[in-house]
């Protein structure tokens, strides 16, 4: 466990006590632990953190009860990784940003970060094979849900970062998502603004976006629709399409983009 220098004394990470209280780890998942490191390509020296990285709070929330010591899950690795992410992400943006404006590079971030992207990293890390779930949630199908995944990168990120630092997340980040950069720049990504609408505001506001139609016309053969979307009681748009999707879509583009220029 790195150990950090204020006011010229070391003292612990601030993760130490919720270290002493992962789960713990026997000489199985030891090996286990370590084929997950080879895959990523980084070295955990403490594996408490990254065993703590891997866990659910379902598990946690079976794991505990009377007599037993508490057990820490996996969020706040997984908010800390999410802060690393950011700021290396961002980092590498400014540095090959070019004539691109502050919207663009925010937009290109916005899909790089996004579940999906997260998502696709686990899927290569073969990360369900590690996870340490609940009994419920190990037979509702947990294992393969996109959330759990992708919040589990970030939890791993945030492990590499405690443990060996910047350089060491950053070379994680580079190997996995780096990548992902490339394929935004290139088109090769989804622009589906409800999808990301919904990542946002159930990230910012911890809450759904809502769709209205407030109006039609035309026959049903060859109608317009004019959607507007609701977000933490706000309304944008309407966006217009000739069916529902489309319109939708056209309304989630319109508060995505105002909402991640600062219009909210």
């Amino acid at each position: 466990m790195r150990r950090w220098r204020i006011r010229g004394e070391l003292v612990p990470a601030p993760a130490e006590s919720e270290v002493a209280l992962a789960p713990p780890v026997d000489r199985a998942r030891a090996r286990s632990l370590q084929r997950l490191q080879r895959q990523a390509g980084v070295a955990v020296t403490d594996p408490r953190l990254l065993n703590l990285a891997m866990c659910h709070r379902s598990f946690v929330n079976e794991a505990e009860g009377v007599g037993r010591r508490p057990v820490a899950n996996n969020e706040k690795l997984e908010f800390l990784g999410d802060a690393v992410l950011g700021i290396i992400i961002s980092s590498h943006l400014y540095s090959i940003a070019g004539e691109r404006t502050e919207g663009d590079l925010a937009r290109i971030k916005s899909f790089v970060v996004s579940e999906d992207a997260l998502h696709r990293v686990a899927r290569q890390l073969r990360l369900s094979d590690y996870l340490l779930l609940g009994r419920g949630e190990e037979m509702s199908g947990g294992r393969q849900k996109k959330a759990i995944l992708a919040d589990a990168v970030e939890a791993l990120l945030g492990a590499v970062y405690l443990d060996s630092g910047l350089d060491a997340a950053g070379h994680l980040v580079d190997r996995f998502l780096f990548p992902e950069v490339e394929r935004v720049l290139a088109n090769e990504h989804r622009q589906d603004y409800k999808t990301l609408l919904q990542e946002l505001v159930q990230g910012r506001y911890r809450s759904h976006p809502r769709y209205r139609v407030v109006k039609r016309e035309g026959p049903d053969h060859d109608s317009t629709f004019w959607i507007e979307v609701t977000v933490n009681g706000r309304a944008y748009g309407p966006g217009r399409g000739k069916n529902k999707k489309q319109a939708e879509q056209s309304a989630a583009q319109l508060a995505y983009q105002q909402l991640e220029g600062g219009g909210a």
